[in-house]
């Protein structure tokens, strides 16, 4: 790496809730929209585990 590279901005990771939307191109935002897409699936493959471990418990205790 270059000290040149040392002084651009670095692009985010990830995506800001709230961010300002303007600056980013079509593809960019195809982008951002995967990636959200991505991170719902996650969130709610997680979701379903925990409802799952939380019903096992309730249904072991109630016997």
């Amino acid at each position: 790496m270059s000290f040149l590279d040392e002084d651009r901005p670095k692009k985010p990771a990830g995506h800001e809730l709230g961010c300002d939307l303007s600056l980013l191109s079509a593809d960019e935002l195809t982008s951002r929209i995967a990636l959200l897409r991505e991170e719902i699936e996650r969130l709610e493959a997680e979701r379903t585990r925990k409802t799952a471990g939380r019903q096992a418990a309730e249904s072991f205790f109630k016997s």
